[in-house]
Formats: C-alpha cells, sequence, structure tokens
C-alpha cells in the first residue's frame, strides 16, 4: 500500500481554516464560518472538500494520557533480522491492531522501525514487550527509551502561508 498522496493546493482561506481546525476539530460550520468571514454553506463546501481530498482525515479529542492512567511512554527501536515482504506485512498489521502503539514508522538507520508505546507502568510495558513483539517473526531486537519528561507534545502541523 503506498502511503504517497499527491500534493492538494489549498488557498490562504483553506489554510486559515486548517489551523482553526487543528485547535478545535469541534468547531460548528456557523462558528468556523464566522471566524473565516464565510457564510455557513461555502464553509461547508471548504470543509467537506478538504475531507474528501484527504487533507482532513479525522477529528478527536485530544487527551492527556497520565489522567487515563498511562504514564509510561516509551520509543522502541526494532531491528528485523528476516527481511520479507510477509514478515514485514505481518509485523505491520500487528502493530495497527494494537492500541497501546501509538505510531509505528518504517525508518532508515541502524533500526528498521520506530514505535511510540504507552502503557500505565513499566510491568506492563514489560507484558507487551514479552506477549507481543517478542513474539513476532524476524524481530532481531528491540531497543527501548523511556521518556523522563514530555518537554513538548503536539500532532499540530505548521500550516504555511504558501505552498
Amino acid at each position: 500500500m503506498s502511503t504517497n498522496r499527491p500534493k492538494i493546493n489549498i488557498d490562504s482561506v483553506d489554510r486559515s481554516m486548517l489551523r482553526l481546525l487543528q485547535d478545535d476539530g469541534a468547531l460548528s460550520n456557523a462558528a468556523l464560518g464566522e471566524k473565516l468571514s464565510l457564510s455557513v454553506t461555502p464553509c461547508w463546501r471548504r470543509r467537506k472538500h478538504l475531507e474528501d481530498q484527504g487533507v482532513v482525515t479525522g477529528y478527536q479529542a485530544n487527551i492527556d494520557r497520565r489522567t487515563i492512567g498511562l504514564s509510561l511512554l516509551a520509543f522502541v527501536q526494532i531491528r528485523i533480522h528476516i527481511h520479507s515482504d510477509k514478515s514485514a506485512d505481518n509485523f505491520e498489521s500487528v502493530m495497527q491492531s494494537r492500541p497501546e502503539v501509538l505510531s509505528c514508522h518504517k525508518i532508515t538507520g541502524d533500526a528498521d522501525y520506530m514505535l511510540q508505546v504507552v502503557a500505565s507502568d513499566l510491568d506492563a510495558y514489560g507484558d507487551f514487550i514479552e506477549r507481543v513483539l517478542r513474539k513476532q517473526t524476524g524481530v532481531a531486537s528491540i531497543q527501548s527509551s523511556l521518556a523522563l519528561r514530555e518537554v513538548k507534545f503536539s500532532s499540530r502541523f505548521p500550516i504555511p502561508d504558501e505552498a
């Protein structure tokens, strides 16, 4: 599955809309239109177009992980010793299905994959390593780095003024 998407041409109003939606995805079309000096229908059309083109892929609430008991954040580097399409597909499929895996990236360098994983504590994280990661075919090494303090977290992208 290719993840390369063509770049979408968006104008300054679309860029402003994206900034506002990243700040508050729950904005109604009426409130969004008011902030953009648009009536509801053109605002809805622009928003729908951004969604249909895959620029806006969804809406979610931002949750402080610690308040729901996920105090451990780990960055995990995985090296694979069996490089086959089947083992990579299986590994990626398992990672996509695991709720504790926030992100999984195929990377360059010493490791093959970089994961961002949350857990309630060190014991729960250890269980994840033993029950999930060590059971994956082809995994040669697992290197974990635990976050001691979160200096910055954002899921917002910088929206350039022009493309």
